[in-house]
C-alpha cells in the first residue's frame, strides 16, 4: 500500500497539479492539508473522477484537511482534537482506511513567536500527545501523517542558524515533536534515511526551490505494529517545480503486508 501526504496550499487553486500528481503516481491513500476551502467548495466530483473517495474537514480561507482513498473503504472516526471546545480550526481528521487508522494533521505554524500563535501551537501539540497515546492503545495499526510544521533536527533545515527564532524550530517545539515520537512512533523517513538531508517544503521566495533551500516539515509517524511493514519512503520533489504548484511536495511511504 502506498500512502502519501501533501499540503496542497489551496485545493481549488492547485487542483490541476493535484490531479496530475494523482494520475502519475496513483497512491492508494492521500492525506491533504491546507485546503483553504469551506466544506461546500471541496472539489468532490473531480476527486471522484480521479478514482478516489474522500472525507474532508474544510474551513473558509484557511486550514482544512482531507483523506482520499482509491478502491479502499474509508470510514471517518473523528475530526478535531479533544481538549479545547472553543477551537474551531480544521486541523485534524481521522479515518479507518481499510484496516489502518489514519490521522491527517495540519499542525499550527506558531509564528510570530513568542505570542498567542505559539501558545496555541504548543497547546495543540499537548492535545495531540494525549490523543496519540490513546491511539497507541488500539490493536489497529495507526499512521499520523501531515504537515507538522516542525523541523525536528538540524538535518531537516537548510542553514539552521537562520531559523533559531522561528516557531518551526524553537527548542520547545522540537521537544514536543520528540516527546511525541518517543511515545513509540516511528518517523518513517528518518527510519530509512537517518543521515540524509530530505526536504518537503521550499519557500516561494529567494529562489528557494532551485537552491534546494528547504525544510522537512511533512512527516509520517507509524505505530509500533507498522514499523516492520515499512518498505520505502520518499518525496516527489519534482512536483514542487511544476507550474502553479504548492510550496510543499508530496511525501509518501510504501507498506508491505
Amino acid at each position: 500500500m502506498k500512502i502519501a501526504t501533501y499540503n496542497v496550499n489551496g485545493i481549488n487553486a492547485r487542483l490541476p497539479v493535484l490531479l496530475r500528481w494523482l494520475k502519475a503516481t496513483q497512491p492508494d491513500v492521500v492525506c491533504l492539508q491546507e485546503l483553504k476551502a469551506p466544506n461546500e467548495k471541496f472539489p468532490e466530483k473531480a476527486i471522484q473522477e480521479a478514482g478516489y473517495n474522500a472525507l474532508w474537514h474544510g474551513q473558509k480561507q484557511w486550514n482544512g484537511v482531507a483523506i482520499l482513498a482509491r478502491d479502499i473503504e474509508i470510514n471517518e472516526t473523528g475530526r478535531g482534537l479533544a481538549g479545547d471546545p472553543e477551537d474551531a480550526q480544521s486541523r485534524y481528521l481521522e479515518a479507518l482506511v481499510g484496516d489502518i487508522m489514519i490521522g491527517c494533521i495540519y499542525l499550527p505554524n506558531g509564528n510570530p513567536a513568542p505570542g498567542p500563535k505559539l501558545d496555541y501551537k504548543l497547546r495543540w501539540f499537548e492535545r495531540l500527545h494525549s490523543h496519540a497515546l490513546e491511539l497507541l492503545q488500539l490493536d489497529t495499526p495507526v499512521i499520523l501523517a501531515g504537515d507538522f510544521n516542525v523541523m525536528p533536527t538540524n538535518l531537516d533545515v537548510y542553514k539552521p542558524e537562520r531559523w533559531l527564532e522561528d516557531a518551526l524550530f524553537l527548542p520547545e517545539v522540537r521537544q514536543a515533536f520528540k516527546n511525541l515520537v518517543e511515545q513509540g512512533w516511528t518517523d518513517a523517513l528518518r527510519a530509512l534515511y537517518p543521515d540524509e538531508k530530505i526536504y518537503t517544503f521550499w519557500d516561494y521566495f529567494r529562489n528557494a526551490y532551485k537552491r534546494n533551500a528547504g525544510l522537512r516539515i511533512d512527516h509520517f509517524l507509524l505505530s509500533p505494529n507498522l514499523k516492520d511493514n515499512l518498505l520505502d519512503a520518499g518525496v516527489d520533489r519534482e512536483v514542487r517545480g511544476w507550474e502553479k504548484t504548492s510550496d510543499h511536495a508530496p511525501v509518501w511511504i510504501q507498506l508491505g503486508s
